[in-house]
């Protein structure tokens, strides 16, 4: 009898053991599923989204976010220019969508004829680049800003021009690293 008990106790504990493995084995398999197939990790370079992003936070980009519907206003994207051979990714905000006129004037962001009152940065805008002049959007162009609009190469500069939904790699979710700013991007 007490041989039996004496194995009982050892079945369970093994038992418990196992799948105590096999939690391990599917915790880690399910994140390593999320970073290949679902997320992407990239290094944020540079100061163009300071505040929100600084140089070297490691983010996690959703890349089905837009799978069913395109990129909203202020969403903060991540896209590859179109016509270049570079591994480069570049992270930037959304302004302009779709169809949308945009200008820059008078040191403000104008989407179709009105001022956009609600944007995430209240800076004045020093250089308008290609926003100078009326910009129409194609049905598939977005115009893209850096949170740190004086300091940003995007949209307004012909080295990136307008965005097209095909270069678009996903949303920027994530802050990853460093620890101390690991947070969800809002």
């Amino acid at each position: 009898m007490v041989a039996y008990r004496r194995r009982y106790y050892e079945n369970k504990r093994l038992l418990f053991i196992c799948k105590y493995i096999v939690d391990v084995i599917m915790v880690i398999t399910a994140a390593y599923v999320l970073v290949s197939f679902i997320a992407l990790r990239n290094t944020n370079v540079g100061n163009s989204m300071n505040p929100t992003l600084k140089d070297n936070d490691t983010v996690l980009i959703n890349r089905f976010a837009y799978s069913i519907t395109g990129p909203k206003r202020f969403d903060i994207i991540a896209f590859k220019v179109d016509g270049v051979n570079s591994s480069k990714i570049y992270i930037k905000r959304v302004i302009g969508l779709p169809g949308e006129t945009v200008q820059i004037k008078d040191n403000k962001i104008f989407i179709n004829g009105e001022e956009i009152k609600e944007d995430v940065v209240d800076t004045a805008i020093l250089t308008a680049g290609l926003a100078n002049s009326s910009l129409t959007l194609d049905k598939n162009e977005y115009f893209v800003l850096g949170d740190n609009r004086n300091n940003s190469e995007d949209s307004r500069f012909s080295s990136i021009g307008t965005v097209k939904s095909k270069n678009i790699i996903g949303k920027t979710w994530f802050i990853l690293s460093p620890f101390k700013r690991l947070k969800f991007i809002s």
